[in-house]
This record gives C-alpha cells, structure tokens and sequence, in this order.
C-alpha cells in the first residue's frame, strides 16, 4: 500500500458513558520524529509452554490449525511469527536417549487450574524435530533446564536440539534455531522451589554461567553475533534485573558473552493466580496498560547500552493460565492491541504471547492428539491424560463439556490481525505513539520510508452487554497535509468490530470472521472509504487503521 502524508489533528475527550460522538483531534507529524522506533515484522510471536508442544505442531503431521492460525499472520507482515518453547515446564525437562518422543506427568485439573502444567517431561530426540512443522521462515528459540542445576542434563537437551535442526527434514522445512534460552523466570526460582530461601542475583549468575557454559559447549555456540546465541535473563519480576546482572558481569562471562537479546516477563494481573477478580473495565485501562511496561524502561536502555536487543519473551493477560471474564473476551483483544502498540513504543523489539491448552488467554485453543497416535509414540501410562477430542474440560472451571469443543480461534487473536496489518511487510515500518490526553483512546502512527503510512486508534471504554444507553463513541476529524488541504481525499479504514467488550467471539476484523474450524478467514474483506474533510468514527470498544 502506497505510503501518505496523513494528519490527524484533534482535542480529545474522556467519553461519558451515556453520551454521543464528540470530535477530537491528535497531531500526527508527517514524518517520524527521532524517538519513532522500527517494528519488527515478527513484534507479536508466540511462547508455547513446552508441555504443550506436541499438541500445538502436530506429531505425524503438522497441526492444520496451528499452521494456519500462524500463516495468517504471515500473510500480512511477510514473516511468521516467531516461536519460543519454554515456561515452567521446560525447567521440568530432562533428555533421555530411551524416549521417543515424550512423557509427561500431570497433576489432577482443579476449578482454579482446568489444565495445569505437567510436573515432569521426560524428551527424546523426536520432540525437537516436530520443528519442521512450522510455518516455513519461523524462527525458534527453545527452552533449555536450568530449574534443576543440572549442568550434563541442560548439555544434553541442548545437544538434542542442536542435532534435530540439523537433520534433514528440519532443514527442509526452512525453520531455524535462532537462541537457547537457559532457564525460565530463575529470579522467583526461591518461590517456586528450585532454589532455597536466599536465592541472590550473584548465586544466579554464578550457575547460570556454569550451566550455560555447558550449553555453549554442547550447542557450539561462539558469540552473540554467530547464527545461534543465547537469550538472556527471562525474569519473570523486579526480583532480579537486566542491569543489576550486567553489573554483576554476567555478560562478561563466557557464555553471557553469546547473549545476543535480554529477556523479560510481565503479566498484567497476577491475583488471577489465587481467584481473585479483576474488573474488565479496570483491566482495559489506558493507564493500566502503560504502568505494566513503563517500568521496564531503565532495563530496555541498559540493555541497548550494551548493544542487545530487548524482547518480552513471555506475557500476556493475566497469570497462571488467565482470568476467566477477562482474558477470553473481545475486550482482551484490544487490550492486547494497546499493550503490543505500546511495547513497540518503548523499543521492545518482540512481545511473546504465552500459549498453552486449555489456557484461558490463549490466542487460538488447539486440539489435542489422539490416545492412539500416543500410544503408538510413547505407550504409557503417562500419556493417556490427552483425550482423542479437543477440549473435554471447560476452560473456566474444569467442569466437563459435552460434547466436546472443538478448536477455535478466541478473541485475542485478533489483536495480532490489527497489529500486523499495522506492521505491514515493508521492512522499514517505524512507530510512534501519538500523544492524546484521553483516559480512554490511544492512538498510534506507522511511517514508512520516512513518509507517514497508517495510523491506529482504539477505544478502550468498555461497551459491555449490561451496558445502557446508546453507544459511545469518538468522531475524529482528520486534515491532510502535505499535498495542500485536499479535503476531498479519499482514505481506507478497517475496522476491529465487537458487539459489547465482554463477549467471548463474534468478532470481525475487516469484515471477515477468523472463527472458523480451520481458522481461515471467511466473508468479503471491508475497507470503508472515508473522505477526509468528513472524518470516522471510532465507538466505544473498537478499533480502526486509517491509510491511503
């Protein structure tokens, strides 16, 4: 799409519940400012929890479901998103030359955990090479134990990697291994057992370069400008930070001299973790958005001070697998939508978003493997907890479904539409967040080439289906510079559509529905033409791009 000079000039409002339309205006420049940051075609990827793997890619074959959920988005920005593999349960992984595949061990689902995360995983070789199942282009990097202080064990998993992305199918496939990752959250290692009570950031970067250095061994890694490096830090909280192990000479070490990206996680709600609520309408702030990133800003700049790229290597909604209410709705979609936008912002290169089975924030729910196809690959016991259906326990609660739910696309997926058709597939996007003084709309501008391209805005107030009144909304009036005013010009707007904030599907992103069973789009593809002097409306829970 061809790249305009576009400004939106505007006063903006915070929106009463029971009102109308008020006109706003944002300047938008014509061209970036200095503080515009480059956006990667890949700035939403995908974290799986290693438990999960298998079910996500295929086994014998690749997921139909999988692939095409993440062909979408390929589609749009010309690459696929990247793939990290980890979580918890890669720091419960251990290698064995006597398996196969895999086995794992779960503990019983509970109303507060309807899937939880296995307690064991034992791998074999054929793990690693369900790789090639991915998207051709995908990206990798792949969770290495650093839970269990076992230094011959992580070699051994990082030996295993190393020899399926070499194999020749791997190879084919055109998946590549970019970074290991040595640890998942080693920061909060004290709360969740792996270390004692006096966990200290010099007793981390003491083991992890002992571990990692056997990693490096094993995986010939060189140096963080090779073809494989390491991913560094994966903190999960302030406990530890980039900067107070940089200061501790992490990165001088030999292995933290191949860390070639630093790592960090973030969950919006954590209290989701022991049941607690949290109101949708608080959870789609503006604010709330902003103060769960803005406090990573000193570790993104001591970070690019050492000449690393920063990444949120693990996020999303809400905590231990979501917050029912909350992280399946279409309001969570443009929460995302912001918190993403957001990110790219403040320099943070990639935002992963944590996926599992049966994970209440999921992006797409996937359907799991056939009793039979495991019991061909690993025939026991360990292996009967997946079912020949997709999803036979409910996602909110545990209880039973029937019958049982198939695959789906849930509403947080299409955050990942808008934001990729914002990236766009040039190679030489940059963005800026616009500066608009609202509680409730955020605004965002796309240059390419150093010309302005589209322009993003979401409306966070939350419409939801108790909701009285006649719907909110914001009446832009946008002005055209640079070619003279021509207010008679024509521009696109694709809109995010939603009938109220909480509904958990039904929802269109340019007017094609991604909720289907093999997660293609169907219905005709709408882009309104808007002429300029006239300006768009944006209602309350939506979301729009404007472009020439």
């Amino acid at each position: 799409m061809a790249a305009c000079r576009l400004a939106l000039s505007a006063l903006l409002f915070v929106i009463p519940i029971s009102g109308h339309a008020f006109t706003v205006r944002v300047s938008i420049p014509s061209s970036p400012p200095s503080n515009a940051q480059p956006l990667s075609p890949t700035l939403l990827s995908f974290s799986i929890e290693a438990d999960c793997w298998p079910d996500w890619v295929g086994v014998t074959s690749r997921n139909e479901f999988t692939y095409n959920a993440l062909h979408n988005h390929a589609a749009l920005t010309g690459k696929p998103p990247s793939i990290r593999v980890g979580g918890d349960s890669a720091d419960r992984t251990t290698w064995s030359p006597q398996v196969l595949l895999y086995e794992d061990t779960f503990p019983p689902p509970t109303a507060l955990t309807p899937y939880p995360e296995a307690t064991s995983v034992i791998v074999g070789a054929a793990y690693y090479a369900l790789s090639r199942f991915l998207p051709r282009g995908t990206n990798m990097i792949w969770g290495i134990n650093f839970g269990a202080d076992n230094a011959t064990n992580a070699a051994n998993i990082a030996g295993a990697i190393v020899r399926a992305f070499d194999t020749p199918v791997v190879r084919a496939s055109g998946v590549a291994l970019h970074r290991l990752e040595v640890g998942n959250e080693p920061d909060i290692y004290n709360f969740t057992g792996l270390r004692s009570g006096d966990w200290t950031p010099e007793m981390y970067v003491d083991q992890w370069t002992t571990n990692a250095g056997a990693v490096a061994q094993a995986a010939d890694i060189r140096g963080r400008d090779g073809p494989l490096t390491f991913q560094g830090a994966s903190f999960g909280t302030q406990q530890f930070t980039p900067r107070e192990v940089f200061d501790l000479g992490l990165l001088d070490s030999d292995p933290g001299e191949a860390i070639s990206v630093i790592s960090q996680h973030r969950y919006s709600v954590i209290s989701s973790c022991n049941g607690t609520a949290v109101s949708l309408e608080e959870f789609m702030s503006k604010e709330a958005v902003r103060s769960n990133l803005t406090i990573f800003v000193d570790d993104i700049a001591a970070t690019k001070a050492n000449g690393l790229g920063y990444i949120l290597g693990e996020t999303n909604s809400a905590a231990c697998h979501g917050s029912p209410g909350v992280s399946n709705t279409a309001g969570a979609a443009l929460w995302a939508i912001d918190y993403v936008l957001e990110a790219a912002t403040l320099g943070i290169q990639e935002v992963y978003s944590h996926e599992g089975i049966g994970y209440t924030y999921n992006f797409v729910s996937v359907p799991t493997l056939s009793i039979p196809t495991l019991y061909a690959l690993c025939p026991l016991t360990l292996c009967v907890e997946f079912q020949p259906i997709p999803l036979n326990r409910s996602t909110t609660d545990g209880s039973s479904i029937h019958p049982p739910q198939p695959a789906h696309i849930q509403p947080l997926y299409y955050a990942g539409l808008v934001v990729d058709t914002l990236v766009g597939s040039s190679g030489t996007a940059k963005i800026v967040e616009l500066p608009v003084d609202a509680d409730n709309v955020s605004g965002y501008a796309v240059f390419e080439n150093g010309t302005l391209a589209r322009a993003a805005f979401v409306n966070l107030q939350a419409w939801l289906s108790n909701s009285t009144g006649t719907r909110p909304s914001v009446h832009l009036e946008l002005e055209y510079a640079g070619e003279g005013l021509n207010r008679k010009k024509t521009l696109l707007v694709q809109r995010l559509k939603l009938e109220h904030a909480d509904d958990l599907g039904g929802l269109t992103w340019a007017g094609q529905s991604f909720e289907t069973p093999d997660a293609r789009p169907i219905g005709e593809v709408i882009q309104e033409q808007v002429v300029l002097g006239r300006g768009v409306d944006v209602s309350a829970s939506e979301a729009i791009i404007v472009s020439c």
